[in-house]
């Protein structure tokens, strides 16, 4: 039987089966609660931004400068999207 664990969990069940699995209290507890809520869909993928190849070369260059990306402004759009991948 599953344990009740007051108002500030808000699925028992799921927050119980996360703790026994080893995760921490509050985060069995955001789980448990995203999981519960129907605002919130945790198992959604989220990131809604353009792929960086949707982007100018531009807003690459600016996004490389934000991350100081070395070589930045001897680089093509292809190359600024693999710096900023694998940065």
């Amino acid at each position: 039987m599953t344990k009740d664990h007051g108002p500030s969990i808000k699925d028992d069940e799921t927050y119980e089966a996360l703790r026994e699995d080893g995760a921490s209290k509050e985060k069995a507890a955001r789980i448990a609660n995203a999981q519960a809520s129907d605002s919130q869909s945790p198992s959604e993928k989220g990131g809604k931004a353009q792929a960086y190849e949707e982007w100018t070369k531009d807003a690459l260059y600016e996004r490389a400068q934000e991350l100081e990306i070395d070589g930045r402004s001897d680089m093509s759009k292809d190359a600024l999207i693999e710096a900023l991948r694998t940065n």
